[in-house]
């Protein structure tokens, strides 16, 4: 072999791994420097935890990459373990060998992507073939596997990832997106039967998968990265680390159970959160944004939490579960928690704003000629809908009403910007008598106009509109969203900022945050 290190890609101009289109915003492949970012964190923790020992020194650690696309982690850590074992094994050959064969695993998603994977890893799209650096494979995977396996369905869908059998029963000359490393009873026998069944993983690192369309209306998808972090904690490795969308901090369809086990586990150590996903994924819009965690098997206490945001850096060690949904930014908290501490007598706001479908219409709900007035959405206004369609279950249609959209933001996902939620153009008063479709939710509803004015002028207060910032991480604002926004009924005056900083003693320096982060009511923010 050349005496030259073949893992050298990093100082190359440009490194291939950076110009690869990604498959879409589900499938993102991570560039190489977000994975060495991570895989610093990881050896930071290492030394931390092993008397200053480098993880990048021990040749029997071992890797796996149960997600693997572009093979950018398995590559990084490759090259890494590369330099780290040179003294210990002095003959390149045999310590690249060594890293290949013993150190180094992944679990390929598609056929495509595992292909790529083993030639970025071992420079050979086959592990055993006359160009790969490794020389001990018998086969052609290595230790890079991928084969395509089925869903299992069950009702129409897949009982482990939910895809829909109308869409991915695709017959077996097309990817079904059925990933190994998720579509088992049995995480830790799978893995037995891919790489020996004494294997046990050291690190387990890497970016999943982010959803999988279950056929529902427009783009409705359901999340799968939850899947592979739960999978990866039942083979109990020492450290996992994975970068998923930030959305598992406050929502998500089907998130509720993960984010209460995420954020009761003090064995995650470090989470750096990043508002704006292109800071890290460039092009690729992920709606609120991502972050990456390292989980440590052996040590729970405080998590070190680092929220970037438009090249501002905030960094804290504070539990994950103090509020319901996780606060992405330190500087809210102290915010947060004087509202709370000042108004915990009182109710929330988020059992004063309907649910969604308050008069029980959809969305795609056909106007009608005559009947009873309807506000649908925006670019329809003020229409009918039939008598015998509506719902009043509770008691508001007589009642004056103050219209919220459900999407406030128009498509915004960087949240980053300084955003309005609220403003003039879109919102509703509707008189006694008017309903609305599930476009709109019903955010109060009171016998006189002058209360829902006043609760206007509250909601619209920069304050308030903060407090929803807090647990909003999707363009879908729910009745759950406004749980830090105290109920200061009787609404009887006009609110102003001015008033509510006095009332919950907001600081100047506080102050001057809030009114960064959110716009002028009379703003539309997603221009």
């Amino acid at each position: 072999m050349n005496t030259q290190a073949p893992f050298t890609l990093r100082g190359r101009n440009p490194d291939v791994l950076t110009c690869i289109a990604n498959l879409s915003n589900d499938e993102v492949f991570t560039p190489p420097e977000l994975a060495n970012r991570m895989l610093d964190t990881l050896a930071e923790a290492w030394a931390v935890n092993n008397k200053g020992a480098n993880i990048w020194a021990d040749k029997s650690v071992k890797f796996l990459d149960p997600c693997t696309k572009s093979g950018v982690f398995l590559r990084e850590i490759t090259a890494r373990l590369s330099c780290g074992l040179e003294q210990e094994i002095p003959d390149l050959e045999k310590r690249v060998n060594h890293v290949l064969t013993k150190q180094v695993f992944g679990i390929g998603i598609t056929q495509i992507t595992s292909l790529l994977a083993r030639r970025s890893v071992y420079c050979s799209k086959y592990a055993n073939g006359k160009h790969s650096i490794a020389k001990s494979f018998k086969d052609d995977d290595g230790n890079i596997w991928f084969k395509r396996i089925k869903h299992s369905w069950e009702d129409g869908k897949c009982k482990y990832c939910g895809a829909p059998k109308e869409i991915m029963d695709r017959g077996e000359k097309r990817e079904n997106y059925a990933y190994a490393f998720i579509h088992a009873d049995n995480i830790q026998n799978r893995v037995g039967e891919l790489f020996g069944i004494n294997m046990q993983f050291d690190v387990i690192i890497g970016n999943p998968p982010y959803q999988q369309g279950d056929g529902g209306f427009g783009k409705s998808a359901s999340p799968i990265y939850h899947k592979f972090v739960e999978q990866a904690k039942k083979l109990n490795p020492r450290y996992l680390s994975m970068v998923i969308p930030s959305r598992w901090f406050a929502g998500g369809k089907g998130l509720d159970e993960f984010r209460i086990e995420m954020l009761s586990d003090n064995r995650i150590r470090k989470i750096v959160d990043f508002e704006n996903s292109s800071e890290v994924f460039a092009g690729v819009d992920i709606a609120g944004g991502v972050c990456y965690f390292l989980w440590n098997r052996d040590e729970t206490g405080l998590c070190e939490v680092t929220n970037m945001c438009s090249g501002e850096k905030v960094t804290s060690n504070r539990p994950l579960n103090e509020f319901p949904t996780f606060i992405r930014n330190s500087k809210s908290i102290p915010i947060i928690r004087k509202v709370l501490e000042a108004e915990k007598n009182v109710g929330r706001l988020s059992t004063v704003v309907s649910a969604s479908k308050p008069f029980g219409i959809r969305g795609n709900y056909e106007p009608k000629a005559n009947g009873i007035p309807c506000w649908f959405t925006q670019k329809i206004g003020l229409r009918f809908a039939r008598e015998s369609d509506i719902y009043d279950n509770f008691k508001i249609l007589d009642k004056w009403k103050l219209l919220i959209p459900r999407a406030p933001i128009a498509g915004q996902t960087d949240f980053s910007r300084p955003v309005g939620f609220y403003y003039e153009g879109n919102v509703r008063i509707a008189k006694p008598g008017e309903c609305c479709t599930e476009s709109y939710l019903v955010a109060c509803a009171f016998k006189t106009k002058a209360e829902v004015i006043s609760f206007k002028s509250y909601l619209f207060t920069k304050t308030v509109r903060f407090l929803l910032l807090q647990s909003v991480f999707s363009q879908d604002v729910t009745r759950d969203r406004f749980s830090f926004i105290p109920d200061l009924a009787p609404y009887t005056c006009e609110f102003t900022d001015k008033l509510l900083r006095k009332r919950w003693k907001i600081s100047e320096d506080e102050w001057v945050f809030i009114d960064s982060k959110i716009s002028d009511n009379n703003q539309a923010v997603a221009d």
